[in-house]
């Protein structure tokens, strides 16, 4: 006799996005697998007493999403923090940023979520942290500074992280604490005198503004790292936050961070909701290496969520900040006094140390994932790759792949790299938007997606937290500002399903509908193929290893 489905959806219109993509009636979970999927008369001969059957009205089921390029934390954080993505201009970030300092001063260094510490021991400081602004959106364009901080707090230590988090605006107490701290090679200023690190904006005085970028950023971030309590309540909250979306799996970019701690105690406790996989920054290959974790350990099971990914590493920084690299001057550069000395962007890793670390992590059998928007950098990270012995096989990945040259494209085929790529940046690509700024005429040649598909590569859809949203990633992908590169609909949404899967090794398990898949379901309340705003389009359920992890009202 046939065991009882523990879930069943019908009176749906399932779509099992598959090759191709087919469309059924019902599906039945049971033990947090797919065990069948059909016309609904079928599926419903499953049902037992204890069978929870959920009439889906005809709504749209899918594999669920699998957010490729992640760092949940700083959903948290967004959450938690002063979320500067609402801002629409300098005073408005300000004001942000105030009534988050009213609340640090009345907590006093309390919990729910003021503490961070660099060392990760969770003791508490009155920081106050705002997450997400976008000086691109706004009539006055320019980064926040140390004025405008200083009229938030001239006693707590406040930091305003720009949405790409490669460049920061702090206080004066910031700068007091932590100057020397920060690299001091490359300080810019109003003068345009910067070295090419460029990693702390100054006026014509020499003085910081307060404005960092790259390697300064990163003593902010090791500086105000939660500890681990705060770190679980980041994770709670990121983690409703995306499944709220539709997100059933990450791959979270780690860099030293309490956060894989955190996902094991939440996993071990029953409360992890997401399948978590771990591309650890490459500061932790040492330790993964001497401990015995390998790329793929773990997550392999029912209730073991959480696996070991790639090897991360930057190579350049961003177009934002002008600093990823690029083979030919940025269009804005000349001229400016805030562009970097070298109009070309920079090295935030060189290519020399970028392949002694490919063949190192390749030679212990470990996946490599690689930050490269300018062209200059993913040609710097495919010759790497290029070394290596079978870079196809091992899935070595390129993170952003925003300005990707016609032989690139070529070579990502030819040496079966995967794209991992966000739809959601060519918010900026549009005609006087940021890219149009930077780049000129190039911001069309950004986020080739249709050329990479047709190409044969490998590409998986991610987020990078700005926003997290793969509705919003799905909507920007089939109506590129470059007609030529859009999408269709199933494509889109193959890329942040399958495609992301399959950059995670997790292919046969996850991203299709189909008997002996692992349960991870969306339940959408309209058609993506059938509506003029797909990123409008709301999430009535997210399924997780068969467990019902979000239900709208």
């Amino acid at each position: 006799m046939t065991a009882a489905a523990d879930l069943v959806l019908t009176n749906a219109e399932v779509h099992t996005l598959g090759s191709p993509d087919e469309t059924h009636e019902a599906v039945a979970v049971r033990d947090g697998e797919v065990v069948r999927v059909g016309r609904a008369f079928d599926v419903e001969l499953l049902v037992g007493v204890e069978t929870r059957v959920v009439d889906c009205g005809g709504r749209v089921v899918l594999p669920g999403f699998i957010d490729a390029h992640t760092h949940l934390p700083m959903v948290g954080r967004s959450l938690v923090h002063a979320d500067l993505s609402a801002a629409d201009s300098p005073a408005e970030a300000v004001e942000l940023l105030r009534e988050r300092a009213a609340e640090v001063e009345a907590d006093d260094g309390g919990a729910g979520g003021d503490g961070a510490s660099g060392d990760g021991t969770g003791d508490e400081t009155d920081w106050v942290l705002g997450y997400g602004y976008d000086e691109s959106t706004w009539d006055e364009s320019r980064y926040l500074t140390r004025d405008d901080l200083d009229a938030v707090s001239e006693s707590l230590p406040v930091v305003a992280f720009r949405e790409d988090l490669h460049t920061a605006g702090v206080n004066s107490v910031v700068l007091d604490r932590y100057a020397d701290e920060m690299p001091d090679s490359g300080v810019q200023t109003a003068g345009g005198d910067a070295a090419s690190e460029g990693v702390v904006d100054g006026d014509a005085a020499g003085e910081p503004t307060g404005v960092v970028v790259e390697g300064a950023v990163d003593v902010l971030r090791e500086a105000t790292e939660p500890g681990r309590e705060e770190m679980a309540a980041l994770v709670r909250a990121a983690q409703s936050y995306a499944t709220a979306r539709g997100v059933t799996g990450v791959h979270d970019m780690v860099r030293g961070s309490r956060a894989p701690e955190v996902y094991r105690d939440l996993d071990e406790a029953g409360e992890l909701d997401l399948r978590v996989r771990i591309n650890y920054w490459s500061d932790h290959l040492d330790a993964l290496r001497e401990v015995g974790l390998r790329t793929n350990h773990g997550g392999g099971s029912r209730g073991d969520l959480v696996a070991v990914g790639a090897i991360k590493t930057f190579t350049d920084g961003s177009f934002g900040g002008r600093t990823a690299k690029l083979t030919e001057p940025y269009a804005d550069a000349a001229g400016d006094p805030d562009a970097a000395d070298d109009e070309t962007g920079q090295w935030v890793v060189d290519p020399e140390e970028l392949r002694e670390l490919v063949a190192d992590a390749d030679g212990s059998g470990y996946q490599l994932t690689a930050h490269a928007i300018g062209d200059a950098a993913i040609d710097a990270v495919l010759a790497a790759y290029e070394e290596t012995d079978d870079p196809g096989s091992a899935r070595h990945r390129v993170e952003h792949v925003e300005l990707a040259s016609d032989e690139a494209i070529e070579r990502f085929a030819e040496l079966g790299v995967v794209a991992s790529v966000q739809p959601n940046f060519l918010k900026w690509a549009d005609e006087g938007g940021l890219y149009d700024a930077r780049l000129g005429e190039r911001r069309l040649r950004t986020n080739r997606y249709r050329d990479l598909l047709d190409a044969g590569v490998d590409l998986a859809f991610g987020s990078d937290c700005m926003p997290l949203g793969p509705l919003l990633g799905v909507d920007l992908a089939t109506d590129h500002p470059n007609p030529d590169q859009s999408l269709t609909v199933t494509e889109a949404l193959r890329a942040y399903t399958s495609g992301a899967a399959y950059a995670g090794f997790d292919e046969d398990r996850l991203g299709t509908v189909a008997v002996g898949t692992a349960a991870d379901l969306v339940v959408l309340d309209e058609s993506p193929w059938e509506t003029d705003s797909i990123r409008d389009v709301a999430v009535s359920m997210t399924v997780v290893d068969g467990r019902v992890v979000f239900e709208r009202d």
